[in-house]
């Protein structure tokens, strides 16, 4: 979208590949809208264009209570971006200003806080108050929506400093009470938003959106494939999988189930249960990550199927995701552990990893019993009980203290190359490792392990040669993971 002209052609098509790339404003009635929003389309000359909902609510519109836009997929940009904007964005996503404040966020950057202002109203028309205000308050929307908690309960889990400044947003953003806003719950067919009501038992219920085509069964193989005992299981048949995970969160623990079978508007439904609500925003946005929820297929679809080699792998998944990580500490230490061995080894590993350091759930769930060793746990950790070499166990307490003591820095708006270089300096750790905790800690989407034996069996099969990379940027990530399904057999394409 290259101009409000082209953005009013999708608006007119209702084209929902643009849904959380731009927004879209009425001047008469006072509502912003995403793209695919089913209203009568409004005239041109009435309509103002944003690139974010907390642009568009700083300009004096309310959400539209239709297609609501505050349960679009993020921009696919943020996640690509490795600038100071990008990284700031994904920040704000896991709620560091809720957290830390203005002031913590631009610690986290190395930027002035005033020099974080400038470039996210230039770029994004919001500052970080305003985007994290825009966050707390869908927040608080699905919170009222799919609970029973009181008003002032939702307030504080959503990020809100009074109550007073929740029921003030709430009326400012969707043009009625927090009262209303639970009253008028969507119907539990509706294409856009989250529907349930939470119980006891199913914690809080959530759809997540993802943009255009999604290779579900894919991403649960490639997850429940690497699953660690106790951390991690996949459970029900195929096509109609849930994966379940333990969640370490600023607050306390918590459980994310995710089910394989998709909404028809573009949706994963998700259940999560959290020792303390204020996680809710970092839970999802970390789930988000994990089933890499706010890419472009579009993009990634256009650039790889125009090669020869790729494209009868594109067109056989199409929607083919690159999954990111709910712990970027623990994907560094897996890394660790499962550099140079099987998949079966390497997840047998880090089960040993988690009996012996983990830390226990209060209540386990099915075949969950822990959370993943923090860092600091393994710093010192003997490792004894780990079938490695006493190399290997020296790299991972290595990476532990350089996590745990903040030499090297993986939260989600780390500098990508500055990481990426801390690693190669710790001993044992080569490029294969920091290649991998970039692409799947760090969420690079234009990573290519060069060194991966079934990356190279991949391209084989498929005729791709390591001169042809360069054609792949900024994807390669993606192609990656094309080359990897085209090297397990049950997933030869037919054209191969």
């Amino acid at each position: 979208m290259t101009s409000d002209d082209s953005r009013y052609e999708a608006v007119c098509s209702r084209d929902a590949r643009f849904d959380g790339e731009f927004f879209f404003a009425v001047s008469t009635t006072g509502i912003y809208c995403r793209p695919s929003c089913p209203a009568t389309t409004p005239k041109r000359q009435n309509v103002r264009f944003f690139p974010t909902a907390a642009a568009a609510q700083g300009s004096g519109f309310r959400a539209c209570r239709r297609c609501r836009p505050d349960a679009v997929p993020g921009s696919a940009e943020w996640n690509a971006r490795a600038d100071a904007v990008g990284r700031a964005m994904r920040l704000i996503g896991d709620g560091v200003v809720d957290r830390e404040g203005v002031a913590g966020l631009a610690a986290r950057l190395g930027y002035s806080a005033r020099q974080v202002q400038r470039q996210l109203n230039a770029e994004v028309g919001a500052g970080p108050i305003a985007l994290a205000r825009a966050q707390r308050a869908h927040t608080a929307r699905i919170l009222l929506q799919t609970t029973t908690l009181q008003a002032a309960e939702i307030a504080f889990a959503a990020g809100f400093a009074s109550v007073r400044q929740f029921n003030d947003t709430v009326r400012e953003i969707y043009a009625v009470t927090p009262s209303g806003l639970r009253a008028a719950k969507p119907a539990r067919s509706t294409r856009y938003g989250s529907v349930g009501t939470a119980d006891g038992a199913g914690g809080v219920p959530l759809r997540l959106a993802h943009r255009g085509p999604y290779a579900a069964a894919e991403v649960f193989d490639h997850l429940g494939e690497r699953a660690v005992p106790g951390v991690e299981e996949l459970v029900g048949e195929r096509g109609r999988r849930t994966y379940r995970r333990t969640l370490r969160l600023p607050h306390g623990t918590g459980v994310a189930e995710v089910g394989e079978a998709l909404g028809e508007g573009g949706w994963l439904t998700c259940h999560l249960h959290l020792d303390d609500l204020r996680d809710l925003t970092t839970a999802t946005q970390r789930i988000r990550r994990l089933f890499d929820l706010d890419a472009d297929p579009y993009a990634v679809g256009e650039r790889l199927g125009s090669h020869p080699a790729l494209a009868p792998l594109v067109a056989r998944w199409p929607g083919l995701r690159a999954p990111g990580c709910a712990d970027p500490h623990e994907l560094a230490v897996r890394a660790v552990l499962e550099a140079e061995v099987p998949v079966p080894a390497g997840r047998k590993l880090a089960g040993a990893l988690v009996s012996a350091y983990g830390h226990p759930l209060t209540m386990p769930s099915g075949g969950l019993t822990h959370v993943f060793p923090g860092v600091e746990d393994l710093a010192e950790a003997p490792l004894g009980e780990l079938a490695l070499s006493e190399a290997r166990r020296d790299t991972v307490r290595t990476v532990a203290r350089a996590l745990a003591d903040g030499t090297i820095g993986l939260d989600a708006g780390a500098d990508r190359d500055e990481a990426e270089k801390a690693l190669l300096d710790l001993r044992g750790v080569d490029s294969r490792i920091a290649g991998y905790v970039r692409m799947r800690a760090l969420g690079d989407p234009d990573v290519l392990l060069t060194g991966d034996p079934v990356l190279r069996t991949g391209m084989r099969r498929a005729g791709a040669e390591p001169v042809d990379a360069e054609a792949w940027r900024p994807w390669r990530s993606y192609a990656m993971h094309y080359f990897w399904n085209a090297a397990a057999e049950r997933l030869v394409p037919a054209e191969a």
